[in-house]
């Protein structure tokens, strides 16, 4: 763990001392050789689960694919940044990539704690670098409001899971992660019992985000420079997934009836949100609200609590990050040629940048999950285990998949094909850099395919 950890941390002193113009490169490669790096820890040959193993972290099935998620996306941010923060002052510059460094290494030790507490505040920690990239390096004036919406969401709902994790320590004796699911069930019988389950969950649920309590995402992501928007869509929101996923061990047995408002939110959200996509007139805000419908599924499947439904939530996660990630950086390029992310006024780009088009497909494609790829199996999973749980769901989960096939052939229609306008045809080519950094986000994707038991989670 430390062979990742201390490398990272200490980009940060590098970062700062590096000349002017080894800035970019040297930074990249860094992080870069970082990432490769954490491919170790997807061989995990221990019989117990836990590898990696120190007093404080460790790793395990359900952690290893979202910690290499976090290392593989520090370069591809790197890389989507690059034009955009060339012409600003070299102090901004080195303060944004330290940002983009500290966030991946409270992340690392977010998803590796093996103390509750320890993950509790590292959770809350991932905030700070955040909430200065969005309110900082946003694009426009809104982007103070959308960092008080994104910083008073997350806070409220978390203040409820301090009080929730204190009162679990003096009953259960342990916080740790290692002993939780071994120790004496709760008795959940009394109506403040399940004020305490719903405490336990709500910071979760604001981060995924459900449905209802989502409206600090899309704002958060329209404001928010490319890096905050790829670490937000990719990292950030498999942060709730992932503590539902820990904490739920702990809260056995449940009352069934307590999660029914909760997967009936998630399920809703996923037709409510997609529906708002299909009038979308913002890119970046159209690839947001997607994100929540996805979230929606993955919400729902983890409050069944099958291993199945487990398994398919993180597969899900994992292929959406890289998928949402890619569609952030195609928007990306999109909008610094034409300083917009209307759709309507950059058509027909496919004439001018055919490759770029390609890009666009393959992204649209794995966003509506297409065969054979991983948001395929993490779909068909979920919509299985959850029709197996109660037939109804298969209502919302197929309008859910209508739809979600809907606005993204809407969205590349809108963005690659139709006549191109006038002011367009001046348009600078695609650039080596990007195609690099969507090629970097697809590859993995496609190669998941080969050995999706890397993503499986606990059933491995």
């Amino acid at each position: 763990m430390l062979k990742i950890l201390i490398p990272t941390f200490m980009l940060i002193p590098s970062i700062w001392f590096t000349p002017r113009n080894w800035l970019w490169p040297t930074t990249l490669v860094s992080s870069f050789i970082i990432a490769i790096s954490s491919l170790v820890w997807l061989k995990n040959l221990s019989e117990v689960g836990w590898s990696c193993l120190n007093p404080f972290m460790a790793t395990d099935p359900l952690s290893t694919p979202l910690l290499v998620l976090t290392c593989w996306l520090l370069p591809l941010m790197i890389l989507a940044s690059q034009n955009h923060s060339a012409s600003e002052p070299v102090v901004r510059q080195r303060t944004y990539l330290i940002l983009l460094t500290s966030l991946q290494f409270l992340l690392i030790l977010t998803f590796g704690a093996t103390e509750i507490i320890m993950f509790y505040i590292m959770f809350e920690a991932t905030l700070i670098p955040t909430l200065v990239i969005i309110t900082r390096w946003g694009n426009q004036m809104e982007r103070l409001n959308a960092g008080t919406y994104f910083l008073f969401y997350t806070l409220v709902g978390s203040l409820p899971l301090l009080v929730a994790l204190l009162l679990l320590q003096n009953s259960a004796g342990s916080l740790s992660l290692l002993t939780l699911q071994f120790m004496t069930p709760l008795t959940l019988i009394s109506h403040a019992d399940n004020f305490w389950w719903a405490a336990c969950l709500l910071a979760f649920l604001v981060k995924m985000p459900l449905y209802g309590i989502h409206l600090w995402l899309p704002k958060a992501h329209v404001e928010a420079p490319i890096a905050g928007s790829m670490i937000l869509a990719a990292v950030l929101l498999k942060l709730g997934g992932y503590g539902m996923m820990r904490i739920m061990v702990a809260l056995q047995p449940l009352t069934k009836e307590v999660t029914y408002p909760f997967i009936v939110l998630a399920l809703w959200g996923v037709v409510m949100t997609g529906s708002i996509c299909l009038r979308q007139t913002d890119l970046k805000s159209l690839i947001a609200y997607s994100s929540v419908s996805h979230m929606g599924l993955v919400a729902g499947s983890i409050l069944i609590q099958t291993p199945w439904s487990f398994t398919g939530a993180l597969i899900l996660m994992v292929a959406h990050g890289l998928t949402s990630s890619a569609l952030f950086c195609l928007a990306n390029t999109n909008y610094e040629r034409t300083h917009s992310r209307t759709m309507v006024l950059a058509r027909g780009l496919q004439v001018l940048m055919p490759l770029m088009a390609t890009w666009w497909f393959i992204s649209g494609l794995a966003n509506l999950a297409l065969p054979p790829l991983p948001n395929l199996m993490g779909e068909l999973i979920i919509i299985t285990s959850l029709f197996v749980w109660s037939w109804w769901t298969i209502i919302l989960t197929g309008a859910g998949t209508l739809i979600t096939a809907g606005y993204t052939l809407y969205m590349f229609l809108m963005t690659q094909r139709g006549m191109l306008p006038a002011h367009l045809i001046a348009t600078e080519p695609s650039h080596t850099r990007e195609h690099l950094l969507i090629s970097l986000h697809l590859l993995p994707l496609c190669l998941l395919v080969v050995k999706p038991e890397l993503i499986w989670g606990w059933t491995n």
